[in-house]
């Protein structure tokens, strides 16, 4: 007969069970052992990849206890189901599953960037194809006068701009007002630079380090959260962490649904 020692290890020295959460896209986690901290992109059997606000991926094998999930131990387990398709875009309007995208408008939309530009794609890419409206950037606002001359917005184009840190009295609000007309737009947000109109949690920051003025801001904001001084690498990082319209501040939100309701009213169409 087999005789079984009895367990007398004091419960408080017993590992405690742990949560099992599914490796849902876009969740966050962290492998305490490398530090790494990334977003699911991929489960398959036996490994999540993680990808980091650089974009790097790294490949964790899924363990008992292996990963941490706002600094709480958890295992994460494979979803049981496959995703689900979504029933709203990114932007939080109801999607419209196999819907062909619009022919042009003549109106468009200008952002002041080329990050701004991909920022509003990720986000609203979906309504603007549907809706038919074209966003371009500008590198700046000193020639905008020139380009809603050569654009000659009207009843049929009309055209809406959006603006970084658009404040009264400087001289960026006082080229947007030159230009703003019945069939010309121009918004601002109050954000330095479109990185800032990210919401910090998105990206695991408190907040947006303030840098001293005179000097780059990206480039600060890179060495204030120790990233390295790569901003276009920066920015694909922080891009890649936005997944819908709640990644992002509401005065920027407001916004941008503002110039797309602008550029296609009826007198727009």
């Amino acid at each position: 007969m087999r005789h079984y020692s009895p367990d007398l290890t004091p419960p408080w020295k017993k590992p405690q069970p742990v949560p099992e959460v599914p490796a849902d896209p876009g969740l966050v986690v962290e492998e305490p052992r490398t530090g790494f901290c990334g977003a699911v992109i991929r489960c398959e059997a036996g490994t999540v990849t993680l990808e980091d606000r650089f974009g790097k991926h790294r490949v964790f094998p899924l363990q008992p206890r292996g990963f941490l999930l706002e600094g709480r131990v958890v295992t994460l387990v494979r979803p049981s189901k496959a995703p689900v398709r979504p029933t709203r875009t990114a932007s939080g309007s109801v999607a419209v599953p196999g819907a062909r995208a619009r022919v042009a408008r003549a109106g468009r939309i200008y952002v002041e960037g080329r990050h701004d530009a991909e920022l509003v794609e990720k986000v609203w890419g979906d309504d603007l194809r549907i809706e038919g409206v074209v966003v371009e950037y500008l590198e700046g606002v000193d020639d905008l006068p020139s380009i809603v001359a050569a654009f000659s917005p009207g009843p049929d184009a009309r055209l809406g701009v959006l603006v970084d840190h658009l404040v009264p009295g400087t001289k960026e609000w006082r080229i947007a007002q030159s230009v703003t007309s019945e069939h010309a737009l121009v918004v601002g947000h109050p954000y330095i630079d479109i990185w800032e109109a990210v919401k910090p949690a998105a990206l695991g920051i408190g907040e947006w380090p303030r840098v001293p003025h005179g000097q780059d801001w990206k480039k600060g904001v890179c060495r204030a959260l120790g990233w390295p001084e790569n901003t276009g690498a920066a920015w694909q990082g922080i891009l890649g962490r936005v997944r819908s319209y709640r990644d992002l501040e509401p005065e920027l939100l407001g916004r941008v649904e503002e110039l797309i309701d602008f550029v296609t009213d009826s007198g727009g169409a």
